[in-house]
């Protein structure tokens, strides 16, 4: 499941860091706590629309840009998302493999999945 509260906090977390910023020069700035900003950048709490104003306000950063970038992100993990959910899974390696000798294959019953067992006829 993709949270935009995790996608969110990513990009700011990137935009503070590309300013070589503080969490506490940015709390500062916004009228933040350091830690409630903490809680943001890393997805834990879900900032309202009037805190987003003020941590954009604070980097300087417009909330149209932020939520671009959040966009694009979220794009690429839906993509991510979609890619995983229709590859197949991987084939499981074989186990081992079981011997069957004098016996014709049309009298040979497996039990077990298909992938799991290889039968030989010799």
């Amino acid at each position: 499941m993709i949270l935009l509260r995790r996608l969110l906090g990513d990009v700011l977390r990137r935009q503070r860091q590309r300013q070589g910023r503080t969490l506490r020069e940015v709390s500062s700035s916004a009228r933040v706590s350091l830690g409630y900003l903490s809680e943001v950048e890393r997805g834990q709490k879900e900032a309202s629309s009037e805190l987003l104003s003020a941590i954009c306000d604070a980097l300087d950063v417009r909330m149209s840009e932020l939520m671009r970038e959040v966009s694009d992100e979220l794009a690429l993990a839906e993509l991510a998302q979609s890619a995983a959910a229709t590859t197949p899974a991987p084939v499981r390696p074989m186990l081992g493999s079981v011997s069957v000798t004098g016996v014709p294959p049309e009298r040979v019953t497996i039990k077990a999945p298909a992938e799991a067992v290889d039968v030989v006829a010799a």
